[in-house]
């Protein structure tokens, strides 16, 4: 779809947040950007998270592995130029960065605002993503903080 009707000027305008989301596979670990998160449910807390398709990630997320989300502050805009290329299979994403380890050993960055610690309980492909329903297992606030918001000029890309 063209990028510049009005359709997707006013698509782009719903505002997201911005994450890290990691994942392991094996002795596998990465990280990826993702904006489209979403609280789905209160009691179990339940979040949705949109995959592209053909991204490695969403075939270890579909497996049932558990997955974590840095929930990004206002200050962390650096995180968006590393994480935002992505990581081939291997690659170590968080190298240099500070993390930490949740309960299933996952890393997560020491200084987001917070991370969620979520096990996907279903997830249904929608045009070029796949939307995963996850309930929240574990998470904390590392500190008091904006997340950080972002507003796309258009709906037809990122």
């Amino acid at each position: 779809m063209n990028a510049d009707t009005p359709l997707m000027s006013a698509l782009g305008r719903v505002p997201s947040g911005l994450f890290i989301l990691s994942a392991s596979h094996g002795d596998q670990q990465t990280g990826m950007l993702a904006s489209w998160v979403q609280q789905a449910a209160f009691e179990p807390p339940a979040v949705t998270v949109a995959v592209r398709l053909g991204r490695y990630v969403a075939e270890w997320i579909a497996e049932g592995r558990p997955f974590a989300l840095s929930i990004l502050a206002e200050d962390q805009k650096d995180m968006l130029k590393h994480f935002g290329r992505g990581f081939e299979p291997g690659e170590p994403a968080f190298e240099g960065l500070s993390i930490l380890q949740t309960s299933s050993n996952l890393p997560v960055l020491s200084d987001a605002v917070g991370y969620l610690e979520c096990i996907t309980r279903g997830h249904v492909d929608s045009g070029d993503h796949r939307i995963f329903l996850a309930e929240v297992t574990d998470g904390k606030l590392l500190r008091e903080a904006a997340p950080m918001v972002y507003v796309r000029k258009s709906g037809a890309h990122y």
